[in-house]
């Protein structure tokens, strides 16, 4: 998948990732941008939680959603 591609998912998934994680803010997103890296750190950031709690949170939305980085 080339980055033009993960840019476009990216913009559809976003309203799904607000409903999903709420803390995140739009600024936030803006960052991310489709970036799972960035998703992970931002998800540390705002909920508290350690680095294999929110990758294991990315990873069972990225199946619940069929979305993968």
């Amino acid at each position: 998948m080339n980055e033009d591609t993960i840019s476009g998912n990216w913009k559809q998934f976003k309203g799904k990732v607000k409903e999903a994680w709420g803390k995140l803010t739009d600024d936030d997103l803006d960052v991310i941008a489709g970036k799972r890296d960035q998703m992970i750190g931002k998800m540390q950031e705002r909920y508290g939680v350690a680095r294999d709690v929110a990758e294991k949170q990315v990873k069972d939305w990225e199946a619940s959603n069929n979305y993968r980085w």
